[in-house]
């Protein structure tokens, strides 16, 4: 008899006024409230190829807010094509595009990444965040273990007067005599 393997775990959704420093493995179905570049290294037409952006994105869900740190060496999840000497401008997310040249003209392929997925009004479900903490107050955080999936847009507002990451936190070590 062939041995039968463990069914995979169906995911516990976890709501933003439920997270707490220094946990992880979460999965959230959020809005994305705003999004503010906050470093953007290189450029796309320079001598270095990969470009360093980070984003904080504002996302929520009926119950608070907390802000999600996008950064783009999470993996990129296809490839952004810009043709010269016409601009014209062409997504493929799984595989490569039938014609690299079109027209004559040469492709040029750069990488789409997490940071250009998290656009104002978007729903997005968070696998596998963790809280990280960054002076003193929490942000939401996918690692190379984690996943972010852009889905329907879900039917809830978002609870705009509980911002999670305006709460300070201090690590106070409790010493036993």
């Amino acid at each position: 008899m062939a041995e039968s393997k463990p069914g995979l775990r169906k995911p516990t959704f976890t709501k933003v006024d439920q997270l707490r420093p220094g946990t992880s493995g979460h999965t959230l179905t959020v809005k994305v409230v705003s999004t503010k570049m906050v470093l953007q290294k290189g450029r796309a037409d320079g001598p270095q190829v990969r470009q360093m952006r980070i984003a904080e994105c504002l996302v929520g869900d009926e119950t608070g807010l907390i802000i999600f740190t996008a950064r783009n060496d999470q993996g990129h999840v296809g490839w952004y094509y810009t043709f010269e000497p016409q601009i014209m401008r062409g997504m493929v997310v799984k595989g490569e595009p039938a014609l690299a040249h079109l027209g004559g003209s040469k492709a040029r392929r750069s990488p789409l990444v997490l940071v250009d997925l998290m656009k104002e009004g978007s729903t997005v479900i968070l696998r596998n965040a963790k809280i990280d903490m960054f002076k003193g107050s929490m942000r939401l955080a996918v690692d190379k273990w984690g996943r972010v999936e852009v889905t329907e847009p879900a039917d809830f507002t978002v609870k705009e007067d509980n911002n999670l990451s305006l709460i300070e936190y201090e690590l106070v070590n409790v010493v036993e005599e």
